[in-house]
């Protein structure tokens, strides 16, 4: 198998213009801010009146075509996963980029006949995940297991707490073998900086997709920086019912994230950061700035730069 080669380093972006879909919310305020520094010309658009530049319905998808025609690129952060929505905006000649970590929803992107180019697993995980992935696959042939650990004190939105607990119970396709596993569940224990950790297989869109695009199996294992609120997600997911917990429920812990990429001899690569909200707001920036260059389909974050092209200090 033949793998993809390391993108060069791209100059900068010319100006775009940016339609971003809940570009006031946790991770889409800091892409906005990434972008309006770098010269482009962004438009905040959602339901909020008070925050948002453009009052806009993501339900009403002709209001999203006529909104998306005046734009080069379309970043949706607002969590709604409708792929109608991405059809009505690369329909209008956007291109476009979702900051989506569900494996369901880019498969039903994957099956659309795309006008535009699309951009996916863009965040740090998915993103930053495949990024380490690819660059580990350079160098091994071996299964990979990536960890994931979020930090469990940011606030990192409504959206985001959701789909923490909307796990909960629920099992997946192992895209590997095709068998289901449930979420929060086949622990494996991994060697991170705060010491050795228990993390669980969760929904990561990351393993399905390099699983297929490697060639070779590929799992994602999930854990929050509180080893408690970590416990309680394993134990939780057992319980009927607990996906539907308030997500306003705190939980302790900060806001340090962790990535690793190992494979069964040893760590191929890692990266860390404070805030994974903002982390995932400027790795979606760069997809911005990188996305029209593609052609028409989908593209994940290897297809448009590789892991040389970021500076992992800028994570804090």
């Amino acid at each position: 198998m033949t793998l993809p080669v390391p993108h060069q380093p791209q100059p900068s972006s010319p100006a775009l213009t940016v339609l971003a879909l809940g570009g006031y919310g946790a991770a889409g305020s800091y892409a906005v801010e990434h972008l309006r520094s770098r010269g482009h010309t962004v438009t905040t658009a959602g339901r909020d009146a008070t925050r948002a530049d453009l009052v806009l319905d993501l339900g009403d998808l002709a209001a999203v075509a006529r909104a998306a025609a005046s734009a080069d690129v379309v970043l949706n952060t607002s969590g709604r996963e409708d792929p109608r929505v991405v059809t009505a905006a690369t329909g209008a000649g956007a291109a476009f980029v979702d900051i989506t970590a569900t494996a369901t929803y880019i498969a039903g992107i994957e099956a659309l006949d795309l006008a535009a180019p699309v951009a996916l697993s863009v965040g740090i995980a998915p993103g930053l995940t495949n990024l380490l992935a690819h660059a580990a696959a350079r160098q091994s042939a071996l299964p990979l297991d990536v960890a994931i650990v979020l930090g469990a004190g940011e606030q990192h939105g409504a959206a985001g707490a959701a789909w923490v607990y909307g796990m909960l119970g629920q099992s997946f396709v192992d895209p590997a073998t095709g068998s289901p596993v449930r979420s929060y569940t086949r622990p494996a224990a991994f060697d991170l900086p705060t010491g050795r950790r228990r993390l669980y297989r969760t929904d990561f869109s990351d393993q399905t997709t390099l699983t297929t695009e490697l060639d070779r199996p590929v799992r994602s294992y999930f854990g929050l920086d509180s080893r408690f609120a970590t416990t309680s997600l394993a134990a939780l997911t057992w319980v009927p019912g607990a996906r539907h917990l308030p997500t306003s429920i705190p939980m302790p812990g900060g806001e340090r994230w962790y990535l690793q990429v190992r494979d069964a001899e040893r760590v191929h690569g890692s990266a860390t950061g404070v805030g994974q909200s903002r982390a995932t707001g400027l790795m979606a920036a760069l997809a911005v700035e990188r996305v029209r260059a593609a052609g028409a389909g989908v593209h994940h974050l290897p297809s448009l730069m590789s892991i040389e092209d970021v500076d992992l200090t800028v994570f804090g």
